[in-house]
């Protein structure tokens, strides 16, 4: 059987962050508006209304095109791609089609310890269009749908990559990296789930070691990086049972269905003379201005590979705690915040780097996870969470006891210290009261103390723990450590 190799390119769209719609007005902000309630004839598409183009839209696709790696277009102009949905309240979106403002960029992937780069054709401004919500009718059970125009118009930002993806999971690193970027940056919620980043994938296979592009298949649907996995996994091994069986690939737009796992036939996909692009007329040419694309170049933060590269090697973080940190630019933010109030009290620490990014990718991690809470919501604020990692390196508290009281300090938003008061953690350092301990669990536990007797030192190390769940674990171990040594070396 013939041996392919996937081809994938994947179109993504991405929601800009501005406050007006691209063309009018209107707020942009629609996600928790009645519907219908931003409009007017502008994006409802009356006769007679003329667009207006959102500057603050154009300069944030400008900073991503930077940020990507891209040529900037010196003159840009908008277009109208003609097709006739039910969404597209004009009968045609106002796009860009044979000068885009951003082109040939490339972005750069870490998949399995190897760097990929992979090329990016344009990025291009465009609109959203309205959204449709389809109802079945209780009592005869006929369909109908209804519309929300609220999005109609809102900034779209397309951004086209190249064929130079090989692997499903190529294509989810690009669009987590891609995403990172876009958060990075400020420019877009990067939210799939809200549907402000949404994701195209074209697939296509070949026989390995040829140079021809095979009959691409356009999937839609996928709502989330595992759905788009999942699917270009799926797309591929179809694809590859057809040829196999004799059959051709058709070219079409076929569309994902989470629950079986599969894609299915949508339409045949459209080529780009469909939509019979022209010029918009009710838009002047663009003229980008080289000095305000360097005014905007300025505005260009640390960006993740960046920052991942600081993390690694100027704070000595492994790469794979660096990656969790930086891949999230709230998460990113709250750690350095962590370090920062924590050297200010405490002063430099050679383990504050590594105990700083255990506590913030574990704890907080999975406190903000099961809360369903962004990171910068987090009850527990960095200098709450540096000042409990200071309780630690002090011995006030150990690691078990911090973890219970950062569960109630993300609930109280508390301080460590009034945590630990409150809740009755610090631990127990008295001499004396250790030792009876040590001494209630060398009494019970004979067998381990026959074994270190006869040389073996390991058993100390159980009879710790036995001591700590005397104690609830509230013993200080070093001092119970000591302790239990110097008891069973005054037995021998």
């Amino acid at each position: 059987m013939t041996e392919y190799e996937p081809v994938i390119g994947l179109e993504v769209h991405a929601q800009l962050i501005t406050n007006s719609k691209m063309y009018c007005s209107c707020p942009a902000d629609y996600q928790s508006a009645e519907p219908n309630t931003h409009v007017c004839p502008v994006c409802l598409g009356l006769p007679g209304t003329l667009p207006v183009i959102n500057r603050e839209a154009i300069k944030k696709i400008i900073l991503t095109g930077l940020a990507l790696n891209c040529g900037i277009a010196e003159q840009t102009k908008f277009d109208r791609k003609n097709y006739p949905y039910p969404d597209l309240m004009k009968g045609y979106q106002i796009s860009q089609f044979d000068l885009p403002i951003c082109h040939n960029g490339y972005l750069d992937i870490d998949v399995d310890g190897e760097t990929r780069r992979v090329g990016i054709e344009r990025i291009h401004m465009e609109e959203d269009v309205a959204k449709l919500f389809h109802r079945t009718e209780a009592g005869s059970g006929a369909g109908y749908s209804l519309i929300d125009v609220n999005r109609a118009g809102v900034p779209l930002m397309e951004m086209v990559g190249r064929p130079d993806i090989r692997t499903a999971e190529e294509a989810r690193q690009y669009l987590i990296a891609y995403r990172s970027i876009l958060q990075y940056l400020g420019v877009s919620t990067g939210s799939m789930e809200e549907g402000s980043f949404r994701c195209d994938a074209n697939v296509s296979i070949r026989p390995k070691g040829t140079t021809p592009f095979g009959t691409k298949v356009e999937v839609k649907n996928m709502n989330s990086f595992r759905a788009v996995f999942r699917a270009i996994e799926f797309e591929i091994e179809r694809q590859t049972n057809v040829l196999n069986e004799g059959g051709r690939i058709v070219q079409e737009t076929r569309g994902w269905v989470e629950t079986t796992g599969k894609t299915i036939s949508l339409r045949s996909k459209e080529e780009a003379n469909d939509y019979r692009y022209f010029p918009e007329p009710d838009l002047p040419p663009l003229i980008v201005e080289r000095s305000w694309v360097a005014q905007i170049a300025e505005l260009l933060p640390e960006l993740p590979a960046e920052r991942r590269a600081r993390f690694e090697n100027h704070l000595g973080l492994s790469v794979y705690d660096a990656g969790q940190l930086t891949a999230n630019a709230q998460l990113a933010d709250y750690y350095e915040s962590v370090l920062d109030y924590y050297t200010k009290t405490n002063g430099p620490s050679e383990t504050i780097a590594k105990a700083a990014a255990n506590w913030t990718i574990s704890e907080l991690g999975r406190l903000s996870n099961d809360a369903h809470i962004a990171i910068q919501d987090s009850p527990l604020t960095p200098k709450n969470l540096a000042e409990l990692i200071g309780l630690i390196d002090k011995q006030i508290i150990g690691t078990p006891q911090a973890k219970t009281a950062a569960e109630s300090m993300f609930t109280t938003g508390k301080s460590g210290s009034a945590t630990v008061e409150e809740l009755r953690l610090a631990q127990i350092t008295d001499s004396s009261a250790i030792g009876d301990a040590v001494k209630e669990s060398l009494e019970a536990n004979p067998s381990a103390v026959a074994d270190y007797m006869a040389g073996k030192e390991t058993a100390a190390k159980f009879l710790v723990g036995q001591v700590m769940k005397v104690t609830r674990g509230k013993a200080n171990p070093n001092i119970v450590s000591e302790l239990i040594v110097e008891q069973l070396e005054a037995l021998k």
